[in-house]
């Protein structure tokens, strides 16, 4: 009900609501120069007034040309009328007419039945032909002429009128307005809410100035170029441009196909309307790729959809008028509900933003077990980040919000499969390891075992146990042992292919693995140690113990404790975690583990080029 009444009335109430709204636009697009006005020493009254008669004094000249310059066309029109009537002829007989001749020649074909010969019905009562009449009006005169001329723009001059005397006391009353909206919108807050206001009014202040003097700038070329084409009346179509491109990916082409009419009915050949049309498609390029870029970056904010359905619910509302001030009206929805919670929602619908986050996404898709969209996201990720930020920024997120969802029973125990499944195809797609096969990968998935056990499995099926030689220089073995919770499981399964990818041999062990006897020389042979928690738990409580015991097995290594906060980490959160007890150094990262790792190496190639 509320939203039939809200469309109700933007409906009914256009004839006030439209002139308001092209007041509070162009108060945006005045208030630069009333702002620069005053800095020189004008009062504000005087600002206003001289900012506003500038801007009518501006618009009026523009519309007495234009209009000049239709008055002209229209008198040519007549002349324009036979080309374009041969130019039609020859596209018809070039389309239509062959069309329509093989239609006729397939359906003589089709239909193989003798028509019946045509009969003739003949009277003996003579037809009479119709006596034609002709109806003439009576010649108008100068009162009629001027009643119908003043009543064909009375009501834009109104509309105008109307909307300069609103943007004269909108710009008056500036202040006064934003003070009452804040008491309106944020009384309790009121910091918090003038900075809000400030900043949508800057921005959308500034890119209404913008896309004004893009628009602008691109009509004042097509009038250059159409006038060394030589088309007549430039100025009506550089007008005409500057005004649609206000309707976004449409307005353009419109303005290029009305122009490119005129062009084929000026010339009786096809260069004129050809180099019409490139004229119009080397301008936008310009104008889209290199200029927008640089003043308001490529996009508004909105996504592509939003724009074009409020193109059709605008120009359905207000006619044309909301079509030309869709992308404004819009874009100020948007900035409204970027920074008014209760209406985050347009934000939501409106915005070019992702609607989910990559782990919300990421866990999205592995419930639905498509896999091979989440293994095609992550190499796009990889080709402009590393390996271990995936795992801290998207995987290791993704996989604590299906530990939440497990703690609290809302997953089932399918489903469960599903991510665990999507999570070893991915990391076994990407993971720097060759799966041995599919059809091996997918029956072990249904086994009890973890995912990181899973992926450990598939290497240890290759190197062995110990996933590796034991015969090795001493101080090149990289151990990570887990703690023993399923998401430990992956996050030491994780750093140790990142380790792996960087060259490193690198081994996933568990605590129950520390149980029986070592390797031979596996002392001399293990320079890092790194105990690996994903998330605060009850397993974590133990990792003291653990770190004792490594101590004790590895007691040349350094040891590193790799606490990961659970949480979503930004790009900058790569520093040192909490430190465990007996601890050497500690991580709160998978990328800050490898990096220990990497500094630790390069610092003893340097010794040994010392030595």
């Amino acid at each position: 009900m509320a939203t039939a009444t809200l469309l109700g009335l933007l409906y009914f109430a256009r004839d006030v609501l439209v002139p308001v709204t092209l007041a509070f636009i162009l108060s945006l697009l005045v208030a630069p120069l009333v702002r620069t006005l005053r800095h020189i020493g004008m009062g504000q009254t005087l600002s206003v007034l001289a900012a506003v008669f500038v801007l009518a004094l501006s618009f009026g000249a523009i519309g007495g040309i234009i209009g000049s310059q239709l008055v002209h066309m229209a008198a040519s029109l007549p002349q324009y009328e036979r080309t374009l009537e041969l130019k039609l002829e020859t596209l018809d007989e070039l389309t239509v007419r062959r069309v329509n001749s093989f239609t006729a020649q397939a359906g003589r074909v089709l239909d193989r039945k003798p028509e019946p010969p045509p009969q003739t019905l003949q009277s003996d009562v003579a037809v009479q032909k119709p006596i034609p009449v002709e109806l003439h009006e009576v010649p108008a005169n100068s009162w009629q002429v001027l009643q119908k001329v003043l009543g064909s723009i009375w009501v834009p001059i109104e509309t105008a009128g109307i909307v300069l005397v609103v943007l004269v006391f909108v710009l008056l009353e500036q202040e006064a307005l934003r003070d009452r909206f804040i008491r309106i919108a944020g009384g309790t807050d009121i910091r918090l809410t003038t900075l809000v206001i400030n900043d949508a009014g800057a921005r959308l202040s500034r890119f209404f100035v913008s896309q004004f003097a893009v628009n602008f700038g691109v009509g004042a070329l097509i009038w250059v170029g159409l006038s060394v084409i030589g088309l007549p009346h430039p100025l009506v179509w550089a007008a005409l441009t500057t005004l649609l491109r206000f309707v976004p990916y449409v307005g353009i082409w419109i303005a290029a196909l009305c122009s490119a009419v005129l062009a084929a009915a000026v010339d009786v050949g096809w260069s004129t309307a050809i180099s019409t049309l490139g004229l119009f498609v080397l301008v936008e390029l310009i104008a889209s790729q290199l200029i927008e870029p640089q003043l308001y970056g490529h996009t508004t904010g909105l996504s592509p959809l939003s724009v074009v359905i409020a193109a059709i619910f605008w120009s359905w509302l207000w006619g044309p008028i909301g079509l030309i001030v869709s992308t404004p009206l819009t874009l100020c929805l948007l900035v409204a509900g970027r920074h008014i919670k209760a209406l985050s929602l347009l934000d939501i619908l409106l915005g070019d933003t992702q609607a989910l986050t990559m782990p919300q996404r990421f866990y999205q898709r592995a419930l639905s077990a498509d896999s091979d969209e989440l293994i095609a996201r992550a190499r796009e990720f990889l080709k402009r980040d590393t390996f271990a930020n995936y795992c801290d920024l998207v995987l290791l997120p993704a996989l604590h919000l299906a530990r939440l969802d497990l703690e609290s029973g809302a997953i089932s125990k399918e489903q469960q499969m599903r991510v665990r499944g999507a999570i070893v195809a991915v990391i076994a797609a990407i993971g720097g390891e060759q799966r041995r096969s599919r059809r091996r990968l997918r029956s072990t998935v249904l086994d009890k075992s973890t995912a990181g056990r899973l992926l450990r499995q598939q290497r240890e099926q290759v190197s062995g146990r110990w996933q590796g030689p034991l015969a090795v220089p001493a101080g090149s073995v990289i151990v990570c042992v887990s703690l023993g919770s399923m998401s430990d499981d992956l996050a030491t399964e994780l750093l140790v292919r990142i380790l792996r990818e960087q060259k490193i041999d690198a081994r996933h062990m568990s605590i129950e693995d520390m149980e029986g006897a070592p390797p031979p020389n596996a002392a001399e042979a293990v320079s890092i140690v790194y105990v690996v928690s994903a998330f605060p738990s009850e397993e974590r409580s133990r990792g003291e113990a653990a770190m004792e015991k490594l101590r004790r097995e590895f007691p040349n290594a350094c040891a590193v404790s790799v606490l990961l906060p659970g949480m979503l980490l930004q790009e900058d959160e790569v520093g040192p975690g909490p430190a465990m007890r007996g601890a050497d150094k500690s991580a709160g990262s998978l990328g800050h583990a490898v990096q220990i790792c990497l500094d630790m190496r390069r610092k003893a190639a340097e010794a040994r080029q010392l030595q």
